[in-house]
Protein backbone atom coordinates (compact mmCIF):
# COMPACT_ATOMS: atom_id res chain seq x y z
CA UNK A 1 0.00 0.00 0.00
CA UNK A 2 1.38 3.38 -0.99
CA UNK A 3 1.34 6.35 1.34
CA UNK A 4 0.29 9.76 0.15
CA UNK A 5 3.14 12.21 0.37
CA UNK A 6 2.38 15.33 2.43
CA UNK A 7 3.03 17.66 -0.51
CA UNK A 8 0.63 15.75 -2.78
CA UNK A 9 -2.00 15.81 -0.04
CA UNK A 10 -1.51 19.57 0.42
CA UNK A 11 -1.94 20.17 -3.30
CA UNK A 12 -5.09 18.04 -3.42
CA UNK A 13 -6.59 19.83 -0.42
CA UNK A 14 -5.66 23.22 -1.87
CA UNK A 15 -7.36 22.45 -5.18
CA UNK A 16 -10.43 21.20 -3.34
CA UNK A 17 -10.51 24.38 -1.29
CA UNK A 18 -10.28 26.83 -4.20
CA UNK A 19 -12.65 25.06 -6.62
CA UNK A 20 -15.83 26.46 -4.96
CA UNK A 21 -14.29 29.95 -5.02
CA UNK A 22 -13.56 29.66 -8.75
CA UNK A 23 -17.17 28.63 -9.40
CA UNK A 24 -18.56 31.35 -7.17
CA UNK A 25 -16.37 34.02 -8.80
CA UNK A 26 -17.61 33.10 -12.27
CA UNK A 27 -21.29 33.11 -11.24
CA UNK A 28 -21.22 36.44 -9.37
CA UNK A 29 -19.12 38.48 -11.82
CA UNK A 30 -20.99 41.54 -13.08
CA UNK A 31 -20.98 42.19 -16.84
CA UNK A 32 -20.16 45.89 -16.73
CA UNK A 33 -19.95 48.96 -14.53
CA UNK A 34 -23.36 50.08 -15.82
CA UNK A 35 -24.93 46.72 -14.88
CA UNK A 36 -23.37 46.85 -11.42
CA UNK A 37 -24.48 50.47 -10.90
CA UNK A 38 -28.04 49.62 -11.93
CA UNK A 39 -28.20 46.43 -9.83
CA UNK A 40 -26.80 48.16 -6.73
CA UNK A 41 -29.15 51.15 -7.04
CA UNK A 42 -32.16 48.85 -7.53
CA UNK A 43 -31.16 46.64 -4.59
CA UNK A 44 -30.76 49.67 -2.32
CA UNK A 45 -34.10 51.12 -3.40
CA UNK A 46 -35.80 47.75 -2.77
CA UNK A 47 -34.18 47.54 0.68
CA UNK A 48 -35.39 51.05 1.52
CA UNK A 49 -38.96 50.20 0.45
CA UNK A 50 -39.09 47.01 2.52
CA UNK A 51 -37.13 48.14 5.57
CA UNK A 52 -37.82 51.57 7.10
CA UNK A 53 -34.84 51.27 9.48
CA UNK A 54 -32.51 50.85 6.48
CA UNK A 55 -34.14 53.83 4.77
CA UNK A 56 -33.58 55.96 7.88
CA UNK A 57 -29.95 54.84 8.18
CA UNK A 58 -29.46 55.64 4.49
CA UNK A 59 -30.41 59.26 5.22
CA UNK A 60 -27.97 59.45 8.15
CA UNK A 61 -25.06 57.48 6.67
CA UNK A 62 -21.87 59.15 5.51
CA UNK A 63 -21.62 56.65 2.62
CA UNK A 64 -23.25 53.35 1.60
CA UNK A 65 -21.58 50.22 0.19
CA UNK A 66 -24.00 47.92 -1.68
CA UNK A 67 -23.33 44.35 -2.82
CA UNK A 68 -26.46 43.42 -4.80
CA UNK A 69 -25.50 39.77 -5.35
CA UNK A 70 -23.14 37.64 -3.28
CA UNK A 71 -22.96 33.96 -4.23
CA UNK A 72 -21.91 31.51 -1.54
CA UNK A 73 -21.24 27.80 -2.11
CA UNK A 74 -19.59 25.08 -0.13
CA UNK A 75 -19.06 21.39 0.39
CA UNK A 76 -16.70 21.16 3.37
CA UNK A 77 -14.62 23.94 1.75
CA UNK A 78 -16.59 26.95 0.64
CA UNK A 79 -16.45 30.54 -0.38
CA UNK A 80 -18.42 33.57 -1.41
CA UNK A 81 -17.90 36.33 -3.94
CA UNK A 82 -19.74 39.42 -5.10
CA UNK A 83 -19.10 42.88 -6.45
CA UNK A 84 -20.50 46.12 -5.12
CA UNK A 85 -20.74 49.87 -5.45
CA UNK A 86 -19.67 52.52 -2.94
CA UNK A 87 -22.10 55.45 -3.03
CA UNK A 88 -21.19 58.91 -1.71
CA UNK A 89 -23.98 61.48 -1.73
CA UNK A 90 -25.92 59.21 -4.10
CA UNK A 91 -23.11 59.05 -6.68
CA UNK A 92 -20.76 56.17 -7.50
CA UNK A 93 -17.44 56.67 -5.68
CA UNK A 94 -15.78 53.31 -6.38
CA UNK A 95 -16.24 49.57 -6.88
CA UNK A 96 -15.41 46.79 -4.42
CA UNK A 97 -15.56 43.04 -4.17
CA UNK A 98 -16.45 40.92 -1.15
CA UNK A 99 -14.65 37.57 -0.83
CA UNK A 100 -14.67 34.95 1.90
CA UNK A 101 -13.45 31.40 2.32
CA UNK A 102 -14.47 28.84 4.89
CA UNK A 103 -14.11 25.22 5.80
CA UNK A 104 -15.97 22.87 8.10
CA UNK A 105 -19.31 21.12 8.12
CA UNK A 106 -21.13 22.91 5.32
CA UNK A 107 -22.98 21.99 2.17
CA UNK A 108 -25.15 24.03 -0.13
CA UNK A 109 -25.33 27.21 -2.13
CA UNK A 110 -27.13 30.49 -1.77
CA UNK A 111 -27.16 34.04 -3.00
CA UNK A 112 -27.89 37.21 -1.09
CA UNK A 113 -27.13 40.89 -1.10
CA UNK A 114 -26.02 43.25 1.60
CA UNK A 115 -25.78 46.97 2.16
CA UNK A 116 -23.31 48.46 4.61
CA UNK A 117 -24.07 51.93 5.94
CA UNK A 118 -20.84 53.70 6.94
CA UNK A 119 -22.01 56.19 9.52
CA UNK A 120 -19.00 58.48 9.82
CA UNK A 121 -15.99 59.81 7.99
CA UNK A 122 -13.65 57.55 9.98
CA UNK A 123 -15.36 54.38 8.68
CA UNK A 124 -15.44 55.72 5.13
CA UNK A 125 -11.75 56.66 5.26
CA UNK A 126 -10.87 53.21 6.61
CA UNK A 127 -12.66 51.58 3.65
CA UNK A 128 -11.03 53.88 1.11
CA UNK A 129 -7.50 53.69 2.52
CA UNK A 130 -7.27 50.02 3.47
CA UNK A 131 -5.84 47.58 0.96
CA UNK A 132 -8.61 45.19 1.86
CA UNK A 133 -10.97 45.56 4.79
CA UNK A 134 -11.50 42.33 6.69
CA UNK A 135 -14.94 42.70 8.21
CA UNK A 136 -14.51 42.16 11.94
CA UNK A 137 -11.21 44.09 11.97
CA UNK A 138 -11.29 47.88 11.96
CA UNK A 139 -14.55 49.83 12.24
CA UNK A 140 -17.30 48.15 14.26
CA UNK A 141 -19.96 46.61 12.01
CA UNK A 142 -23.37 45.66 13.41
CA UNK A 143 -25.35 43.20 11.29
CA UNK A 144 -28.94 44.36 11.62
CA UNK A 145 -31.62 41.72 12.02
CA UNK A 146 -35.20 42.24 13.22
CA UNK A 147 -34.18 42.31 16.89
CA UNK A 148 -31.43 44.87 16.39
CA UNK A 149 -33.62 46.96 14.08
CA UNK A 150 -36.33 47.22 16.75
CA UNK A 151 -33.86 48.78 19.20
CA UNK A 152 -32.17 51.27 16.84
CA UNK A 153 -32.98 54.94 17.28
CA UNK A 154 -31.12 58.24 17.17
CA UNK A 155 -29.69 57.76 20.66
CA UNK A 156 -28.52 54.16 20.12
CA UNK A 157 -26.75 54.76 16.80
CA UNK A 158 -23.19 54.48 18.06
CA UNK A 159 -21.46 52.01 15.74
CA UNK A 160 -19.29 52.88 12.76
CA UNK A 161 -21.24 50.74 10.31
CA UNK A 162 -24.51 48.82 10.02
CA UNK A 163 -25.08 46.01 7.55
CA UNK A 164 -28.38 44.65 6.25
CA UNK A 165 -28.52 41.28 4.49
CA UNK A 166 -31.36 40.93 1.97
CA UNK A 167 -32.76 38.76 -0.85
CA UNK A 168 -31.51 35.45 0.55
CA UNK A 169 -32.13 32.53 -1.82
CA UNK A 170 -30.95 28.94 -1.71
CA UNK A 171 -29.97 26.59 1.07
CA UNK A 172 -26.91 27.00 3.26
CA UNK A 173 -26.58 26.28 6.95
CA UNK A 174 -25.22 29.69 7.97
CA UNK A 175 -24.81 33.23 6.71
CA UNK A 176 -22.35 35.82 7.92
CA UNK A 177 -20.44 38.75 6.49
CA UNK A 178 -17.91 38.45 9.34
CA UNK A 179 -14.62 37.25 7.88
CA UNK A 180 -15.34 38.73 4.45
CA UNK A 181 -12.61 40.78 2.84
CA UNK A 182 -13.70 43.90 0.97
CA UNK A 183 -11.23 45.19 -1.60
CA UNK A 184 -11.32 47.91 -4.23
CA UNK A 185 -11.58 46.75 -7.86
CA UNK A 186 -11.32 48.62 -11.13
CA UNK A 187 -14.19 48.91 -13.57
Amino acid sequence: MKTIKPIALSIALGLTAISPLMLVTQVAYAASAEDLNRDAAQALEKLYKTNPVAADLGKRAHTVLVFPNIVKAGLIFGGSYGEGVHFKAGKVANYYNSVSASWGLQAGAQSYGYAMFLMNETATNFLERSKGWEVGVGPTVVVVNEGVAASLNTTTLSSDAYAFVFDQQGLMASLSIEGSKISVISR
